[in-house]
């Protein structure tokens, strides 16, 4: 899709990449870079074909956060790049979006960055990544809801350490700590991601995206209220033809030929 300068945003099969697209800037943000990116998700959340979407960076970097220059420099942006508090809905639309949202950390991950990335049901990450909250290094308590989104990651007291001590730290370590689902090797890290990709679009779409609803509704209620609401799903998986067709499948050993009824 075209329209963006800071972006591209491509759909296949069922599957949209969101790439930040500054690789002379090492995909450093600007205001553009997150209106546009806002935009891409608003379209991207009403796109009821996707299964899934994957956000990374161009190159061999993801983001470091904000483009530390361009702000020192005075953030001089064009009108129509001021941002409104509709910009900062980012990690909302990553996290509540009807696809899986899938982040592939192909390198530094810092500030803003990190809270796009959090958003995300998944993370994987290249082994050379780097992770950083980095907020407070720059005079800021930070934006795009890292404060939300670390606890329920890691913890209260674990979030608490990585904003208010902001060191780096390395993908091993996000992986220790469960920041990230997978680390890969830099060389394979694009044919990982697409295997895992390749996994979520052969399972059955309403299963897949019952799964995420699901997710979801569990942040929103109690134990009691979720299970009701989750059997009630179950039981409406059980009439449809690709669910006995998933059955089936897995009976013969052989992939389902899902129809989406």
């Amino acid at each position: 899709m075209t329209g963006w300068d800071e972006i591209r945003y491509e759909v296949a099969d069922g599957v949209a990449t969101l790439t930040m697209h500054r690789p002379e800037r090492r995909n450093a943000m600007t205001n553009r870079m997150v209106r546009e990116t806002a935009e891409a998700l608003a379209v991207a959340a009403a796109d009821t074909s996707l299964r899934v979407l994957v956000l990374t960076g161009a190159g061999n970097t993801f983001c470091p956060g904000a483009d530390l220059a361009w702000v020192a420099g005075g953030g001089e942006t064009a009108p129509e790049d001021r941002l409104n508090p509709d910009h900062f809905r980012i990690p909302q639309l990553l996290h509540e979006m009807p696809a899986v949202t899938i982040a592939a950390v192909n390198g530094a991950c810092a500030g803003a960055a990190m809270g796009w990335a959090c958003a995300c049901d998944l993370r994987f990450a290249t082994r050379s990544a780097r992770f950083n909250t980095a907020f407070l290094d720059v005079g800021v308590a930070g934006d795009m809801a890292l404060p939300w989104s670390l606890p329920h990651l890691l913890g209260a007291a674990k979030a608490r350490e990585l904003m208010f001590l902001p060191d780096k730290f390395d993908a091993d370590e996000a992986r220790r700590i469960g920041l990230v689902a997978r680390v890969f090797g830099d060389d394979t890290f694009a044919a990982d991601v697409s295997a895992a990709i390749d996994r979520l679009t052969a399972a059955s779409p309403a299963a897949l995206s019952t799964l995420k609803r699901n997710f979801l509704d569990a942040e929103q209620h109690g134990v009691g209220d979720f299970a009701v609401v989750e059997a009630e799903r179950h039981l409406a998986l059980f009439r449809l033809d690709d669910t006995r067709e998933a059955f089936a499948a897995k009976v013969e050993k052989r992939r389902p030929n899902f129809t989406g009824r």
